[in-house]
């Protein structure tokens, strides 16, 4: 590697990644987008963007980066339960009921810095073993998937709630197996059945539970309530889970924080899942980078996007993308979070959840067209399985462990 001083091509550079930070931004705090989506319209419009592809890529990653951040807004402002639903409530809406959304805001920006932080020099030798252990791993993914999936639904609380996660797995993985495969026409290019099959699955029966509800409550001041000793294990948890994340197709950040935290001896609630699955997502997208650099197999939507758009793959450069966007998303859920659950808190919460979950047939037809409609009906019905019968959401991940596992 060799340092050398460009004034010029470095602010063109930082111009760039400033213009990718403001795009993750918005698309960030759009309900139901998700990254791979929003990564996959940046990779059809990217060859048409004046400029130097690495340039353009450092882009599309801060903005990738920058969405994972600020994902996590919305989905604790939107969909908030009636209280009577507390218990079946994902575990950041427990936070909100309790006036302690800014908390949770606060917990999640904690935990992707800190992820940061541990993943840059954990990087290079968890990557050096992958590199040795991929052709094992790859030969037996299979098996590997296997026990992921059996360790989600075994370690439900109760008989009942094993066998609903089993069900909820064996749905979605037949929800996956019919409809992945497909190559709908629709409106916009970068289109896929994945949008659909997500919105249905985890967007869909949160705002269902939502209808009626009373909302976002007051809510109280921002302090964390957990210890630091606390939010530095656990994001060290996700930072370690990310890694897996980062080189293991189909697992999922929700469903390696989920097995991390049950490894972990004593029990942090909704904060605990909190700073692990940030942790997890900001961590992934490290370990992703190294693992597309190293094996040529991107692990992500905005890395497949990356690959597709022929970015070279210049590491200090990419690696300053993601730490100027880290930067740009811990600021931005610190100073829109509170403001974005003030605002919603305003809202009827009936009506809200009803126009959303119209807005999200709608980009499911953008994405996939008729058949993408009907995928997110379908995948709606299954995701509220789970909701109902009080079992893991993550088991729902079946939609594409499932389909791995048969082949």
């Amino acid at each position: 590697m060799e340092v050398t001083l460009a004034p010029r091509a470095t602010v063109l550079a930082l111009c760039f990644v400033a213009s990718g930070v403001g795009l993750g931004t918005i698309s960030g705090l759009v309900p139901g987008l998700h990254a791979n989506n929003m990564a996959l319209l940046l990779a059809g419009i990217a060859p048409s963007i004046p400029g130097p592809p690495l340039y353009v890529g450092m882009a599309m990653l801060a903005a990738g980066v920058v969405h994972t951040f600020l994902e996590i807004v919305p989905t604790l402002a939107l969909g908030v339960p009636d209280p009577a639903m507390a218990v079946a409530a994902l575990p950041g809406h427990r936070l909100v009921l309790e006036g302690r959304g800014r908390e949770a805001l606060r917990l999640s920006a904690l935990g992707s810095a800190a992820a940061v932080v541990l993943a840059a020099p954990l990087a290079i030798p968890i990557t050096r073993v992958m590199v040795r252990l991929w052709p094992i791993l790859r030969a037996n993914l299979a098996l590997v998937l296997g026990c992921v999936a059996a360790a989600l639904f075994l370690t439900e609380r109760g008989t009942s709630s094993k066998l609903v996660g089993a069900a909820s797995f064996a749905l979605s993985a037949l929800l996956g197996l019919g409809t992945l495969d497909l190559s709908p026409e629709a409106p916009l290019a970068a289109g896929g059945m994945l949008a659909p099959l997500f919105a249905g699955l985890f967007g869909a029966p949160v705002l269902i539970d939502a209808i009626g509800g009373d909302g976002v409550p007051p809510q109280d001041d921002p302090a964390v309530a957990a210890s630091k000793r606390s939010v530095l294990g656990l994001s060290g948890l996700g930072t370690l889970a990310g890694a897996i994340v980062g080189y293991v197709p189909a697992v999922s950040s929700a469903v390696a924080a989920t097995l991390a935290l049950l490894a972990v001896p004593g029990r942090y609630g909704a904060r605990g899942f909190i700073v692990a699955t940030s942790g997890v997502n900001t961590a992934n997208t490290i370990f992703a980078l190294f693992a597309l650099v190293a094996l040529g197999a991107p692990r992500t939507g905005v890395l497949v996007a990356v690959e597709s758009a022929s970015v070279p793959l210049s590491m200090p450069h990419l690696l300053v993308a993601v730490v100027v966007g880290a930067s740009a998303g811990v600021f931005g859920v610190l100073t829109i979070g509170g403001r974005y659950l003030a605002v919603v808190g305003r809202m009827d919460p009936t009506r809200l959840s009803v126009g959303l979950l119209c807005a999200l047939g709608v980009l499911s037809y953008l994405f996939a067209g008729v058949l993408g409609v009907g995928a997110y009906l379908a995948a709606t019905a299954v995701g509220l399985v789970p909701a109902r019968f009080h079992a893991r959401r993550a088991n729902l991940m079946g939609v594409l462990i499932g389909p791995i596992l048969i082949g």
